[in-house]
């Protein structure tokens, strides 16, 4: 939430006079810049530290506060200051946590000008002559204030030089001299910087305390906003107070007065949640026909299909905090809890984390199409014919079911596509590794083709000599990959003792074998004694 800055010094300056005959306005982020730290929201943690530090009299030299865009890094910087160099409105307090907002200093700086308070802006102050400045202007006193503070917003834009010069000074600086940065990118941050800064990690502000923020500011501007329409704006902001405010300032705008839930969602280009549970409902029971005519009445109505996407990864998201145990999301209707509820008791585990990982390949085929339409309209499709397909493992068990001549759960027969071919454990060694290379466990499946001697196959047993190192979690890690291709619970030991050559030695074996066969042919004995310089390079098994 920065205010005006000047092009050409990067200093926040007092705002201009309006022109005569015009009523001045300021938009929401600014008006209302939190003034106090208990305006602050969402930053409670940092609050309770900065106090402490105020009231112990162990205020740092440097501060660095990061955190994403609208958090009140700024404002943060800019509280900072005025706790640190406020006076009272008798004139003879100390620094406080609680900056009273009436003492000239208080003032001077909420204003942005303060002659003690510098601001400068890294994105285009970044070389070294405008540190050099810095580090010049810093052995004076300050004119007026207790502290002479430095607030430099966007610090990661410094170049290298730029940094080094300021290593220094910002070590020991004078008495007198506080420095404030705020970044977004803290690692472009250099390491030798952040090990001279107390470090303040501002949170991403929860969409239920901007949604009561927002509903609050509504109130002051004598807004009518209907509770839906505030938790869209408050998820739309994604943490960020400035971006909700300036989300909101439109939506008055939009409204004409009043705000509506209708109105953001045209606004912003959402779909609305009936449509998203809609057209999950119509995903799910594979209804290709419909849910293509919801998806291009959604198009026609100019929602975006990227964000109908995310619209349906968010529900499903909810599905899975659902299923988990976790609570709901504060600003969900009891309409949406209760159709997650309904899906998590539907929904496997399987069908869940498939779905998600569509949804997640389609929302990327929709940002980088020609046609995010089209794009959309293939995912759907994705979607549609995946949704009734069983997961593996409940294949499994249902396969394994019936070899063994047992029944599947009710849930496992609920399951359509579920064959009821009969299943049984591999005969042998090589079966079992087949198993487990169709599994898509390659590497391990490769280990012990290559690098294992067979001690003993009794399924569900297996014992095993390493002919190579293969890590220390290979047994644990062969057992899970095993139960997982056969859907049974293997027991896999390693040991030491005699064993059969591993399968690669075996065939290696196999295939001299083989070759002495061919050589010692008469036939072929005959053809290298009449050609000296000729060698066997290859041969077909089984020619005549």
């Amino acid at each position: 939430m920065d205010d005006f800055e000047s092009p050409a010094l990067g200093l926040d300056l007092p705002e201009p006079p309006p022109p005569a005959g015009s009523a001045a306005y300021r938009v929401l982020a600014r008006k209302y810049r939190p003034q106090t730290f208990s305006e602050l929201i969402g930053q409670d943690a940092m609050v309770k530290t900065l106090g402490n530090a105020i009231a112990r009299g162990r205020i740092a030299h440097a501060f660095l506060l990061t955190g994403v865009r609208g958090v009140g890094k700024t404002s943060t910087a800019r509280l900072i200051a005025k706790a640190l160099n406020c006076i009272g409105p008798d004139g003879t307090g100390g620094p406080t946590i609680d900056p009273c907002n009436m003492c000239e200093p208080c003032r001077a700086i909420a204003e942005g000008r303060h002659i003690d308070v510098i601001e400068m802006d890294a994105a285009s102050h970044t070389g070294v002559d405008d540190v050099r400045e810095i580090i010049e202007a810093v052995r004076y006193a300050s004119v007026s204030a207790r502290y002479k503070i430095y607030i430099i917003d966007e610090v990661h834009m410094l170049s290298k030089n730029a940094f080094n010069a300021l290593l220094k000074t910002l070590e020991e600086p004078p008495e007198h001299v506080k420095f404030l940065f705020a970044t977004t990118e803290v690692n472009k941050v250099p390491v030798t910087v952040l090990s001279r800064c107390q470090r303040f990690d501002l949170r991403r502000i929860p969409a239920e305390k901007l949604a009561e923020h927002f509903a609050h500011v509504a109130g002051l501007e004598q807004v009518r906003v209907e509770p839906e329409a505030v938790a869209m704006i408050a998820r739309a902001a994604e943490g960020s107070a400035r971006d909700g405010l300036s989300i909101l300032d439109q939506a008055i705008a939009h409204g004409g007065g009043d705000v509506t839930a209708e109105q953001v969602r045209d606004m912003l280009g959402l779909a609305d949640r009936g449509r998203i549970r809609r057209l999950l409902d119509l995903v799910l029971a594979g209804d290709a026909t419909q849910a293509l005519a919801e998806l291009d009445e959604a198009h026609d109505l100019g929602i975006d299909p990227a964000g109908l996407l995310r619209g349906l990864m968010e529900s499903l998201h909810s599905v899975t905090r659902t299923k988990a145990g976790a609570p709901a999301d504060a600003l969900s209707s009891a309409e949406q809890r209760q159709s997650a509820e309904e899906l998590a008791q539907r929904l496997g585990w399987g069908q869940i984390h498939r779905l998600w990982q569509m949804l997640l390949k389609g929302l990327q085929d929709v940002q980088v199409a020609p046609d995010p339409q089209e794009a959309a309209t293939m995912s759907l499709l994705r979607l549609i014919h995946a949704a009734d397909l069983p997961d593996p493992a409940t294949l499994m068990r249902k396969l394994t079911a019936d070899a063994a001549g047992g029944t599947a759960s009710p849930a496992e027969r609920a399951q359509p596509g579920v064959s009821t071919a009969i299943s049984k454990l591999p005969n042998d060694f090589k079966a079992l590794i087949a198993a487990i290379e169709g599994s898509g466990k390659h590497l391990l499946a490769q280990q012990l083709h290559d690098h294992v001697g067979l001690v003993q196959f009794a399924p569900p047993e297996l014992i095993l000599k390493p002919m190579r190192p293969l890590g220390p979690d290979f047994a644990r890690d062969l057992a899970a990959a095993m139960q997982g291709a056969t859907a049974t619970k293997w027991q896999v030991s390693l040991s030491d003792g005699p064993s059969e050559p591993s399968l690669l030695d075996q065939e290696k074996m196999a295939e001299e074998r083989a070759r002495d066969s061919v050589l010692a042919d008469p036939n072929v004995k005959a053809v290298l004694e009449a050609f000296p310089d000729a060698s066997l390079e290859s041969y077909i098994s089984g020619a005549a």
